[in-house]
C-alpha cells in the first residue's frame, strides 16, 4: 500500500459525468485524481471500442441538448470534430418498418385496416376510462396509447431490455423517457410532416418537432472523453486506469475523505477533500466505511446489463436507419445499430458494412455467459431471421460487454434511492453522487454532464447550492424542441430550479 498525495476531489468514475467534473475542476484550478476501473476506455456506456480499425458505440449516442450550456461544454472539449447526421430509428415488426418515435398515420397504415380500427378503438377506451392512479410502466403506456398499441409496440421490446414483465416495471421510467408522447401526439406530428408544416413558425419562433439530424463525434462519442481526459491531464491533473474503487472512509476529526482504490496487487489511497461518485449506487453503498444504517438496502438497486455483437458483412451498406428496434419475439436481438450510420469513419472499409446485435441481459445469465463464437454465430443467424442480411454475407465478428448499462426501476428501487441519499447528504456533505449509476437514474449523457456541472458549482459555492436531483425531473422528450434552446441554468429541460439560500 501507498499514500498517494492529497488532492482537492477524487472523482470515481470516469464516464460522462466523471469526466464532465474533472475537467471544470481543473479549469477552475482544483487539483483533482480520477480513478477508472476499465484498464483502457474512458466515458463509461459513452465510450468507443476500437477493433481491426472497426469502431463500436456502446449503445448509441446521439449529441443532441437543450442545455445551451452542455452543448457549449461539447464545443469547448472537441470543437473541430463533429459531423451533421440524419436521425432515423424504426421499429421492425412482423417485417415491417415504422418510424420511432410512432408516426400515428403511417403505424396505422402498416397494420391494416381491422388492426387500426382495433387500435384506434382500444385508444378511445384508455381516454375515456383512464387508470387515474398508474402503477406499472403497462399502465403508464395503455393509458397513453391504448392496450393494442402497448401490445405491439411496446410490449415485447421493452421486456427484452429489463427481464421483467411490464406490469411489473415502475410506471416512472416511462414518465421520463416517454413523456409527451401520445397517439393523438403522433397523429398530429405525422399529419405535419406530411403537410410540410413541421418548419412552421410561430410568432417567429420554430414550431417543437422530433429533430431531424443530430451531431456526433466524426469516430464516435469516446473522441469527446478522450479529449475531455487529455484535458484533464494536460492541466495537471490525473485519470488513473484499471484502478477500482475498494473502500473510502471519512476522518471526523478533519472531513476529509481516504478513498483506498486496487490497482492490480497495489492498494493506493487518495486523500480528498471532496469525493464525486458516478460508480453505481450499490457499488458505493458497499464500500463506505463505517457502512452507514440505511445503506443495506442500497445492496437491494438492480442493474440490466446488456452486450453488443458487431458483425462485419460484405454489403455497402444494409438500411439507413442508426438504429432498429426489434419487436420481433422470434428472435433474442433487442436492437440493431448500423454504425456508417452514425458516422463513416466507424467503418474503414467501403465494401464492408458493420452492425451491431444489442442483446440485453443480466451479468452471469445464459447470454452473458455464453462464448464470444457462439454469440457471433447466434447474431449470424438472427439477422438472417429478420431477413437483415444473408449469413454467407457475414466475415467478421467482435463482441463487447457492458455491465449496469441500465439502472432498474423495480419497486423497490425509489425508496432504497431515497434512503441512500438522505443519510448521506446529511451525513457527508462532501461526498457527492452523479450521473447515471452514481443516481440509480436513467439519464441521458447530457443529463449526467449537467449533475456533473451543478456539483461543481456547489463545490466552488461551499455549499449545496443547487439541488442535481432536480435535473430531469421534468424534462420534455428528449429529442424534441431546438439544440441548445434552454439558456442559462435556471431553464426547465434537465436544469434544475435554484434553492432558496438559507434564512
Amino acid at each position: 500500500m501507498r499514500d498517494d498525495q492529497a488532492v482537492d476531489v477524487a472523482i470515481i468514475g470516469a464516464g460522462p459525468a466523471g469526466l464532465t467534473a474533472a475537467y471544470q475542476l481543473t479549469k477552475a484550478g482544483y487539483s483533482v485524481t480520477v480513478i477508472e476501473k476499465d484498464p483502457v476506455y474512458v466515458g463509461g456506456i459513452s465510450r468507443t471500442v476500437e477493433h481491426e480499425g472497426f469502431r463500436f458505440d456502446i449503445g448509441g449516442h446521439r449529441f443532441f441538448s437543450k442545455s445551451k450550456e452542455v452543448v457549449d461544454l461539447w464545443n469547448e472539449i472537441l470543437p473541430d470534430d463533429f459531423i451533421e447526421r440524419p436521425r432515423m430509428s424504426r421499429i421492425y415488426y412482423e417485417g415491417k418498418f415504422y418510424s420511432y418515435p410512432l408516426r400515428g398515420f403511417e403505424a396505422l397504415m402498416n397494420l391494416g385496416l381491422w388492426r387500426s380500427a382495433m387500435c384506434m378503438l382500444s385508444y378511445a377506451k384508455a381516454k375515456a376510462f383512464p387508470n387515474r392512479n398508474p402503477r406499472s410502466f403497462e399502465d403508464w403506456v395503455v393509458n397513453q396509447f391504448g392496450h393494442k398499441l402497448y401490445s405491439i409496440f411496446f410490449k415485447t421490446y421493452t421486456e427484452k431490455v429489463w427481464g421483467m414483465p411490464c406490469d411489473e416495471m415502475s410506471a416512472d421510467w416511462a414518465a421520463q423517457r416517454i413523456k409527451g408522447l401520445s397517439l393523438g401526439g403522433a397523429v398530429i406530428d405525422g399529419l405535419k410532416r406530411s403537410l410540410g408544416l413541421n418548419k412552421a413558425k410561430n410568432d417567429g419562433m420554430a414550431v417543437k418537432t422530433l429533430l431531424e439530424t443530430f451531431r456526433y463525434p466524426r469516430q464516435g462519442p469516446g473522441m469527446m472523453w478522450d479529449a475531455a481526459r487529455d484535458k484533464v491531464v494536460a492541466g495537471g491533473n490525473r485519470v488513473l486506469m484499471g484502478t477500482a474503487l475498494h473502500q473510502i472512509s471519512q476522518d471526523q476529526s478533519s472531513g476529509r475523505w481516504r478513498v483506498s482504490a486496487k490497482c492490480g496487487d497495489e492498494t493506493l489511497v487518495i486523500n480528498a477533500g471532496h469525493v464525486i461518485s458516478s460508480a453505481p449506487m450499490r457499488e458505493l453503498a458497499g464500500r463506505i466505511h463505517p457502512l452507514p444504517a440505511t445503506l443495506p438496502n442500497a445492496l437491494d438497486l438492480s442493474y440490466r446489463d446488456f452486450l453488443t455483437v458487431a458483425l462485419m458483412i460484405r454489403s455497402d451498406d444494409l438500411f439507413p436507419d442508426n438504429w432498429i428496434y426489434i419487436h420481433d419475439p422470434r428472435v433474442q436481438v433487442g436492437r440493431v445499430q448500423n454504425f456508417r450510420s452514425w458516422s463513416p469513419e466507424m467503418v474503414p472499409d467501403e465494401k464492408l458494412a458493420c452492425v451491431g446485435l444489442e442483446y440485453f441481459c443480466f451479468e452471469g445469465d445464459g447470454l452473458w455467459a455464453a462464448s464470444d463464437d457462439d454469440l457471433i454465430a447466434l447474431a449470424t443467424k438472427e439477422l438472417a431471421t429478420l431477413g437483415l442480411a444473408d449469413p454467407a454475407t457475414v466475415v467478421g465478428g467482435k463482441v463487447v460487454r457492458q455491465e449496469k448499462a441500465y439502472p432498474v426501476y423495480d419497486d423497490a428501487y425509489k425508496a432504497n434511492v431515497e434512503e441512500m441519499r438522505a443519510e448521506l447528504e446529511a451525513k457527508y456533505p462532501s461526498l457527492h453522487m452523479v450521473g447515471r449509476n452514481g443516481m440509480h437514474r436513467y439519464n441521458n449523457q447530457d443529463h449526467a454532464m449537467m449533475t456533473a456541472m451543478l456539483t461543481v458549482r456547489n463545490i466552488e459555492a461551499g455549499t449545496r447550492v443547487y439541488d442535481i436531483w432536480a435535473v430531469n425531473e421534468d424534462a420534455e422528450y428528449h429529442e424534441a424542441g431546438t439544440e441548445g434552446e434552454q439558456a442559462a441554468l435556471a431553464s426547465v429541460r434537465a436544469v434544475p430550479e435554484r434553492l432558496k439560500a438559507a434564512a
